[in-house]
């Protein structure tokens, strides 16, 4: 009886880990790395897929699933099993992950033509994506499903995403059995629309994610504890949008096109019926993203046993609770570049939510530059992305090859995270009654899981570690299994970030010097082409502009 992790070890994406018992191999989750976690172990998969007998998914996050077409691609002939809301997402997510396969796989190509270079396959295709969908079966919350004589399991409601669940399962081998759990994400505290995460009691070995581990989220005010009621949440959009309108400026929402998407229509159909913004009786909403619109409709109609009870009321008075009058859904490119024409402020919804791809680069392009709009971010913006660097306060930025001046307001959508926080996961893991053999902290990278493993043994007496890509152990030998993570000598991940940046800082003192001089010297030239003359001079105008700021936050006394 073993368990192996083939992802999301000490890095964030790319869930996929492996039970085996007996001939039997059951996988959980069988996701996309993406981002750094992609350049460091690919995206082909580590083990046979014909000799994989069950797939068992938490949810519909590309992260999670985006490489079961590949799985079937090679091979895979067993039984996926989810339950049916996450397999309503999966139909539309995988195959809009297929699409992207492909047209990277067209972007790649042309350049490998015009250099002379072998052409790449897509990881897979839209078809492909299509075939896998054969091989799911539907599951409800709280139900037993007994696949064979080694395998049980039970999906309970993570509080995620619609549809979400942790996952039990009962492994037997022989006279020996072991209750393993897999946390899957779980959701935070009071979300719009669906259920909190509910807590489990047994297990003898947990995996458990660990994204926010190092974090507690920033609530809005009047928040009372985790208690974020949807009103609180709705007055804080509203006085967002308030404001925004008033300078006659666009609200620009990146957002997730499954999960987030539908919280903040939630939000707004609550504000425009209570009306929150008084000024405004009139809230044009535009949803543009053909995935979130497909989206939508799957939480639109897919709402019975999902739901929490603020939404059932609704649904039950006949209201749907996303839906409302002035909301467009926007899916023809053309009705896409004309939003960017619109006289009249509006509330734009577009994906990505980091802003790395798709229309909210365009709708970023037409609007960080006017200072009457606002960019209002709702989900994590990774480190490297677009989202980040306009959140962190970029002065400029550079979309489709323009250096584009960030004039606007930069706002940030508190308490609506989709994850769990440190104080969220703290309390999941503490719901255990029965000591836990070993916790397996997961979804977290290589400064967070390990810290959090240690903070959880230090604060629990719960022996936790942090596995790292292909480590493989015998859950009926005890004692082969990985020492709890150490607790000495813990530093707060978010202090090593910050003495580590100011080493690096320091280092490039005498490289900003040699810059400028260079740049000194260039500008000197009594003889320049005009091209690189502009260069030159928005080069300098740049690094200037970053230092005069940089001045005036950090030159005087009271910062």
């Amino acid at each position: 009886m073993h368990i192996t992790f083939f992802g999301s070890a000490q890095m964030v994406t790319g869930s996929c880990f492996m039970v085996e018992a007996g001939e039997k191999r059951l996988l959980v989750d069988c996701g996309l790395p993406q981002g750094s976690d992609e350049k460091e172990c690919g995206t082909s998969l580590a083990f046979d897929a014909t000799r994989v007998d069950y797939l068992v998914v938490t949810h519909a996050h590309i992260d999670h699933t985006g490489r079961i077409p590949l799985l079937v691609k090679s091979g895979f002939k067993g039984r996926i099993l989810a339950t049916s809301a996450t397999v309503d997402l999966c139909e539309i997510m995988l195959a809009d992950s297929g699409h992207i396969q492909e047209t990277e796989a067209e972007w790649k190509n042309r350049k490998a033509r015009r250099a002379g270079e072998p052409e790449v396959e897509p990881l897979y295709t839209v078809e492909d994506a299509q075939k896998a969908m054969a091989y799911f079966e539907s599951c409800s919350y709280e139900e037993m499903y007994e696949i064979d004589e080694h395998f049980t399991i039970r999906f309970q409601d993570a509080g995620h995403l619609l549809g979400s669940a942790s996952v039990e399962v009962w492994v037997r081998e022989g006279a020996e059995e072991r209750k393993l759990v897999f946390s899957g994400d779980i959701g935070n505290f009071d979300q719009p629309l669906i259920k909190d995460p509910t807590y489990i009691e047994e297990a003898d070995y947990v995996v458990m994610e660990s994204t926010y581990g190092n974090r507690v989220h920033t609530l809005p005010p009047h928040a009372v504890g985790s208690n974020v009621p949807t009103r609180i949440r709705a007055e804080e959009l509203a006085q967002i949008i308030e404001r925004t309108f008033k300078r006659g400026g666009n609200v620009i929402v990146p957002a997730f096109a499954v999960g987030r998407t539908q919280e903040i229509l939630y939000l707004l159909r609550v504000i425009i019926e209570e009306g929150l913004c008084p000024t405004f009786k009139e809230i044009p909403v535009f949803v543009d993203s053909p995935l979130s619109v497909k989206a939508t409709r799957v939480f639109a109609g897919n709402l019975f046993g999902y739901m929490d009870d603020e939404t059932m009321e609704l649904v039950n008075r006949g209201v749907n609770p996303i839906l409302f009058p002035s909301l467009v859904t926007i899916v023809d490119v053309a009705d896409s570049i004309a939003l960017n024409s619109r006289k009249e402020s509006c509330v734009i919804i577009s994906s990505s939510g980091m802003c790395e791809a798709g229309r909210i680069k365009h709708h970023l392009k037409h609007n960080l530059w006017r200072a009457e709009s606002t960019v209002l971010f709702s989900g994590y913006q990774a480190g490297g992305t677009l989202g980040r660097s306009i959140l962190d306060g970029a002065r400029h930025v550079t979309i489709f090859g323009d250096q584009i001046d960030v004039r606007c307001e930069v706002a940030e959508l508190s308490g609506i995270s989709g994850h769990a926080d440190q104080e969220g996961l703290i309390t999941w893991i503490q719901a255990f009654k029965k000591p836990i053999t070993r916790a397996f902290i997961v979804h977290g990278d290589k400064d967070v899981a390990p810290w959090f493993a240690s903070f959880v043994t230090r604060s629990l007496s719960i022996d936790a570690y942090a596995p790292k890509v292909l480590e493989r152990f015998d859950l009926l030998d005890e004692s082969s299994l990985p020492n709890a993570q150490p607790v000495d000598d813990i530093v707060v991940p978010y202090i090593r970030q910050l003495r580590q940046a100011t080493a690096l800082l320091e280092r490039q003192q005498q490289t900003l010097l040699d810059v400028v001089a260079r740049m000194q010297e260039a500008g000197s030239e009594t003889l320049m082409e005009q091209k690189r003359a502009v260069r030159l001079t928005n080069a300098i105008n740049r690094l200037a502009s970053d230092l005069e700021f940089l001045g005036i936050k950090w030159g005087g006394d009271d910062r």
